[in-house]
Formats: C-alpha cells, structure tokens, sequence
C-alpha cells in the first residue's frame, strides 16, 4: 500500500529534486545539460523573486521525495496567465505506481484554484510513456510549433 503525501515543496528539498532532475537529464540521454547549481536552484524558488513553484511527492514511511512537478506561470497575450509544467518526475523505482497522477491532478487543482487559464507543457516525441499519461488527460498535442530557444 503506497503511503504518499503531496505537499508543496521546501527549501530544503532542492538538493533531492536536483537529484531527480539530474535522474531525467540521464532518461533523455541529456546528462551534460543539466548545468544549474543546487545554489540557483534555491535561489530562483525561495529567493527574494522566485520564478518557480513545485509539488513533491514524499514517501511518509521513509521520508523521501520520490516525485515532484514543477511549474511557473507563462503569460500569454491571447490567453492570460497559464501554469507552465517545466518538468514533471517520478523516481524510476516509484513509477508505475499512480505518482505521477497524484502529482498531474495537484497541478490541476492549482491551475483551477489559481484561475490560471489552462496549462501547458512540452513532451518528447519519442517518450511513448509520457504521451501515453497525457492521453488518459485528453491533453491536445500540437505539431504546429516550433521549438526555439537561446544559450547565453
């Protein structure tokens, strides 16, 4: 019997979510883009101005984080304000397990308690899993866009 508890996440949390993070870097075959420090971490979610807003998934037998989704609010000028999932992560020895729907509906009753005006996200293509979880959420998925982006 799974004993999960969903809470918003803490300060004290970033060190395991980046590990989590570093976990789904090594998923997408991506481990050498992941370059942010546990410092800039903390900084941009508890800091004087955080950009971002997370929900863990605790283990309450042991204590551990075994899954977090993490968002931040995108504002679009056809729409308003929309909760953009960033990432969304189970620990591989979790998944399979309805994690990952606990944490998918928690965003859910975010967006609607927030008055966001829906959520976004992006999946890789070939991340069948994925596209599969999103599907049973009747998410729409657009080839139209283009992905773009800058390195500074």
């Amino acid at each position: 019997m799974l004993d999960i508890q969903i809470r918003r996440a803490q300060k004290g949390d970033c060190s395991r979510l980046l590990e989590l993070i570093r976990e789904l870097a090594e998923y997408e075959k991506a481990t050498e883009q992941v370059t942010i420090t546990l410092e800039h971490l903390e900084e941009s979610g508890f800091g004087k101005n955080p950009v971002w807003r997370a929900f863990v998934a605790v283990d309450t037998k042991t204590n551990i984080i075994v899954g977090f989704s993490l968002y931040y609010i995108r504002f679009s000028t056809w729409k308003g304000q929309r909760l953009y999932l960033e990432d969304i992560i189970v620990n591989k020895e979790w998944r399979g397990k309805g994690i990952g729907s606990m944490l998918f509906d928690t965003l859910l009753k975010e967006m609607k308690e927030q008055k966001f005006t829906g959520m976004m996200w992006q999946v890789l293509e070939w991340n069948k899993p994925a596209i599969k979880f999103y599907k049973k959420y009747k998410a729409s998925f657009d080839p139209e866009w283009i992905n773009c982006n800058i390195e500074n």
